[in-house]
């Protein structure tokens, strides 16, 4: 029997029923302190350890596991492979449980494969994750059905994830890839003098986003695109593709929105036929140099300009700095990435899976872990969440879930093969959100934007950045 007081009053109840009422308010007991222990909170991550953006997998892992470390109280079991988990941590008294990883390939089946196993076999109550764009849309449309579960997205910049689907269940506090090209068409057209360019841009949501963002800024500041070109994700030979781009003395210059493995067998597909690029005819966006187009590819494309990542490579200040250290403190290296986990700080693979992790973090500690009740409370907590201290400049949530972000843009500052070779030029201090200024209004693809010379708010207003200083 086991003696119960409520107001004042003792009364004894079996205690089969003590513990059964335990069950239904959702504590266990802790047979070894004697100390009641929350039910644990369920997690699972999704990122890709095949297809194009397999290299990234750790790396993604990496910035999850760190936040849930720093802000969760957990601790990763290995600092040299973040897939090897972590131990302890807790919100509220629950428990942080990592149910599993998911191992997708970049393509919507992959995904949806994985998350069906993590949240419904496993039983996860919160996926941090996709990667990819394809992806993040498949997953956002699946949480659509199920409302009861959480989904923070990993570092996937497809428009429609949000914009489209509008799952009131999936956040992202990262960018798209649309967003993050604010500020490069104004560059080519005010910088490099082009008044036309061809653009060539992975056939898939991605794709179609960070090509978007190109067009919809170079049109905007008066330049016009005379031929669009699209390869399927995952292409291994571009020689047809770069057939259908005008020749050099056509045009002043080319966009470049392949990612992945593809960006360096695209561009040396192109200058098989055409001969070496200038740094002045060429942009690309954030795979120049998450994909190491910089070291393998050389010199000769030193000065080309790279659309953003929603981060600042050489940024300086205190946020920056802290952001570091933490990295370091919870890893030691990516693998199979050169480097320590810092010299990754700037890589949306590393940050994005960082800051959507946070926002989560911060969610379930204002809520003091409660997932109880469909996760409405830790839902709504969400939508309002802020991390005003994040490195590379405040992010908050604008409409359908989805980050407002300040948006860098990069110069390839190419000394010696093999050199880092990123430098910041300039920061669009407006706050950039999905609808582009208004110049998108529905999901990018094949012909959409259209050029339309209308300027932008940010347009020609970019300031610039000196030396990781923004002046």
């Amino acid at each position: 029997m086991t003696q119960v007081r409520r107001r004042g009053r003792r009364f004894w109840l079996p205690a089969g029923l003590v513990v059964s009422a335990a069950v239904i308010l959702g504590i266990t007991a802790n047979a070894a302190v004697g100390k009641p222990t929350a039910t644990p909170i369920k997690f699972a991550i999704l990122s890709d350890c095949g297809g194009a953006f397999a290299a990234n997998y750790e790396q993604d892992i990496g910035g999850a596991i760190t936040a849930i470390s720093q802000f969760g109280g957990a601790k990763p079991n290995n600092k040299n492979k973040p897939s090897a988990g972590w131990h302890g941590g807790s919100v509220g008294g629950h428990p942080l449980k990592l149910v599993g990883i998911g191992c997708a390939n970049d393509t919507a089946d992959s995904a949806i494969k994985e998350t069906k196993r993590l949240m419904e076999q496993l039983g996860a109550d919160i996926m941090i994750g996709p990667l990819s764009g394809d992806e993040s849309v498949a997953v956002a449309n699946y949480a659509k059905q199920h409302p009861t579960k959480t989904f923070v997205n990993g570092t996937a910049g497809a428009w429609d994830t949000t914009a489209a689907v509008k799952a009131p269940n999936f956040f992202r506090f990262n960018g798209d890839g649309l967003q993050w090209q604010a500020g490069i068409g104004s560059i080519a057209r005010q910088k490099n003098k082009w008044k036309t360019a061809a653009i060539m841009m992975d056939d898939y949501s991605f794709g179609y986003a960070s090509g978007a963002g190109m067009i919809a800024d170079f049109c905007a500041a008066g330049g016009n695109i005379t031929k669009r070109v699209f390869p399927p994700l995952n292409t291994t030979d571009y020689s047809s593709f770069v057939q259908q781009l005008p020749a050099p003395d056509k045009v002043d210059g080319y966009f470049w929105a392949i990612g992945g493995t593809g960006t360096v067998p695209s561009i040396k597909a192109f200058e098989n036929l055409y001969g070496k690029l200038k740094g002045s005819q060429i942009i690309g966006n954030l795979f120049f140099f998450s994909s190491g187009a910089d070291k393998s590819i050389g010199p000769h494309l030193n000065g080309a300009y790279v659309g953003g990542f929603g981060t600042a490579p050489d940024l300086k200040g205190a946020n920056v700095t802290k952001y570091k250290r933490i990295l370091d403190k919870w890893f030691n290296k990516y693998p199979p990435l050169a480097g320590k986990a810092s010299d990754h700080a700037a890589d949306g693979f590393t940050f994005n899976y960082y800051a959507n992790t946070w926002a989560l973090m911060k969610a379930l500690n204002a809520v003091k872990g409660n997932i109880s009740g469909g996760q409405k409370a830790l839902q709504k907590t969400l939508k309002k969440v802020v991390l005003p201290d994040a490195a590379y400049g405040k992010l908050f949530l604008a409409g359908n879930n989805q980050a407002a972000q300040q948006q860098y843009s990069y110069r390839m500052d190419v000394s010696a093969p093999g050199a880092l070779a990123v430098v910041t030029v300039q920061k669009v201090v407006q706050y950039v959100t999905q609808s582009f200024g208004g110049a998108v209004t529905k999901p990018p693809s094949r012909t959409y934007p259209p050029c339309a010379h209308k300027k932008l708010p940010w347009t020609g207003k970019g300031r610039p950045v000196v030396n990781g200083v923004v002046k």
